[in-house]
């Protein structure tokens, strides 16, 4: 199908489903901590200081706009732009992402980067919207990490000759057979990347089968699996420590993490804990929600168990032997403080959670059946033997308790994880590497 066809249906349909989905995605976006004036800014209508902030970065030097929708691909980005500012100390970066979390952990990194990177929202990818950022910002490059492929924003930036590139790429079995499914209105869009940087090697081929010429694919690995120059996050940790003293934890006391659960699991790993408690009645439980959103609901799912929990946002000195972190951006820290870690949407659903910042905390990690989503690093783990997967929760809890009870091969479990991981090391410096080499 002709690319102008592609895009001319695009942007017919595109206000319909906006504004079916605008709603959902309002509710969402409150709940997160979200402003209306932030979709403002989504429109393409800055506030004068940004204005300013963004035309002093440009005329310092060289600016390029990295896209990260959310926490964990602002993780990625943060890597990826300290490696770049650190090989070109003179560039500049505008930093936008999509969700409140996102953006808020955006705003942190960017006050520690000495005005050399601004956060902003991400454009609707309207016909003109995209337009009015690409005129204040004026990129030499935009990097887009992991995914958010926009055919308005990606024309747009072809027509003025910006390159835009996709890192830290991946392609699951199941992406790839729906795209192909669309391979008429998804090869026209995906074949003006100007480059995409894949995590495994088997993404080259799933790359180029979709659209993307094959002169562009290239394996780089993974920037987030990256382990080189990655340092523990001893401050949050110690922070952490401190506040699970608070409600009772003792030092060396077993810690079971659940961590980016969804709807349901919170309520069989509750079981699951309190069936070990019986056995291991010191057992301590940390549930992280991948919404945080739904904490409450959570909250009052563990308490009907019987299970004393505390909320991360609102500790206090009474004593619980559980707690549910309600707050973002703090799963990386508190994995560090678990004895064993147990994968969300592993169970339930579809897709699975990402085990690898739980696996280079150097802790035993445990999934269930459906890791869809990370398939290959699931049979990377799993043929080094660094990594647990389990049929179902009944499986999790013997295997859980083995782990607890056998320091030994909870650590062997853990190193041959970390050791698995070091084919991804130097992934971050590879990436800015083959982004600088146009």
């Amino acid at each position: 199908m002709p690319r102008a066809l592609v895009l001319l249906i695009y942007n017919l349909l595109f206000p319909a489903v906006l504004l079916c989905m605008s709603p959902a995605a309002l509710r969402k976006m409150r709940k997160r901590g979200g402003k209306l004036s932030d979709l403002w800014q989504r429109l393409g209508y800055f506030k004068e200081p940004q204005i300013t902030a963004i035309t002093v970065l440009r005329e310092a030097g060289p600016v390029w706009w990295v896209h990260a929708v959310s926490v964990g691909e602002v993780g990625i980005a943060r890597k990826l732009i300290e490696e770049l500012l650190k090989q070109r100390p003179e560039m500049g970066v505008v930093l936008s992402t999509t969700t409140p979390t996102g953006f808020a952990l955006a705003t942190e990194f960017a006050a520690a980067s000495n005005a050399k990177v601004i956060p902003i929202y991400s454009a609707l990818d309207g016909w003109f919207t995209v337009r009015r950022f690409l005129a204040l910002i004026q990129p030499a490059k935009v990097i887009l990490v992991e995914a958010e492929v926009w055919p308005n924003f990606l024309y747009a930036t072809t027509q003025r000759g910006i390159p835009m590139e996709l890192v830290n790429a991946r392609l699951s079995p199941r992406s790839e057979r729906r795209y192909k499914k669309l391979q008429g209105m998804i090869k026209p869009i995906f074949s003006m990347l100007d480059k995409v940087l894949v995590q495994e090697p088997e993404d080259v081929a799933r790359w180029s089968g979709i659209g993307v010429e094959a002169t562009r694919v290239a394996h780089t690995g993974s920037i987030k699996f990256d382990m080189r120059d990655q340092p523990e996050p001893t401050v949050k940790v110690a922070e952490f420590r401190q506040l699970l003293q608070r409600v009772g934890w003792t030092e060396g006391e077993p810690i079971l993490l659940a961590a980016s659960t969804h709807d349901g699991e919170e309520a069989e790993i509750g079981k699951l804990y309190n069936r070990l408690k019986e056995s291991l009645p010191k057992l301590f439980l940390i549930i992280v929600p991948r919404h945080v959103e739904r904490a409450g609901k959570v909250a009052s799912t563990l308490r009907g168990l019987g299970i004393n929990v505390a909320l991360r946002s609102a500790i206090s000195d009474v004593v619980a032997r559980a707690l549910l972190v309600d707050t973002t951006g703090e799963l990386r820290a508190w994995q560090y403080l678990a004895s064993v870690v147990i994968i969300g949407k592993s169970f339930l659903a579809n897709g699975g959670q990402n085990p690898a910042e739980a696996v280079m905390a150097g802790k035993p990690v445990v999934f269930g059946p459906h890791m869809e989503n990370f398939d290959a690093l699931v049979r990377l783990l799993l043929s080094r033997r660094g990594a647990v997967q389990v049929q179902d929760f009944a499986e999790a809890e013997e295997t859980t308790a083995k782990l607890i009870t056998d320091p030994k091969k909870a650590q062997r479990l853990a190193l041959a994880g970390q050791q698995a991981l070091l084919a991804h090391s130097g992934a971050t410096q590879r990436t800015v590497a083959a982004l600088l080499n146009a």
